[in-house]
């Protein structure tokens, strides 16, 4: 297999541009990068993964959406979401897990949820407020049950144990780290 034929998303220019973008947004929570012209046919999702999973991480996928060639670049272990550093679900669905909220001594072992939502522009406002954000910022989001928020605030009243999520729609991707502080409406 040569670059050529790798999908979009695998290419080394475009995997190191999907790279700044999310890393830039990582820094100002609920701010949309929208990957679009680096994925080809893959999902904002693929691309987030990309970004994050090595083969030192382990992966529970929730949705079944990643066929075998994902997994061999991911080159992640599967994984039970309790014991995942790194969770793809569906945002529709509430959570039937735990997932790992790190420990006072380690808190970087609390896992990173990416959430597959309808969309990242429409919907009610979440807003949102905490480090990254000057004053507030407000995030729109349809796809994405009440369940979600009830348990992220819950594995996240703990600072500086909790979880990230990686909202993403099918071009999209929205960070809230742990510290960020979401208000419905």
């Amino acid at each position: 297999m040569t670059v050529l034929d790798l999908a979009p998303v695998w290419r080394p220019a475009n995997h190191q541009a999907l790279f700044r973008l999310i890393l830039d947004i990582a820094a100002r929570p609920g701010t949309l990068a929208d990957l679009s012209a680096h994925l080809g046919d893959a999902p904002a999702s693929l691309a987030a993964l990309a970004t994050f999973c090595d083969n030192t991480q382990a992966l529970a996928d929730l949705t079944g959406t990643l066929d075998e060639t994902a997994w061999r670049f991911l080159d992640a272990q599967r994984a039970a979401p309790e014991g995942a550093g790194f969770i793809l679900a569906a945002g529709g669905t509430a959570p039937s897990f735990t997932p790992r909220i790190g420990t006072l001594d380690a808190p970087e072992g609390g896992a990173t949820i990416v959430l597959l939502v309808d969309s990242l522009s429409e919907g009610p406002p979440l807003t949102l407020s905490g480090p990254g954000i000057k004053t507030t910022n407000t995030l729109h989001v349809t796809g994405l049950a009440p369940d979600w928020l009830v348990a992220r605030a819950r594995w996240c009243a703990d600072f500086p144990m909790g979880c990230d999520m990686v909202l993403t729609d099918a071009t999209r991707v929205a960070i809230l780290p742990r510290t960020t502080k979401i208000t419905e409406g």
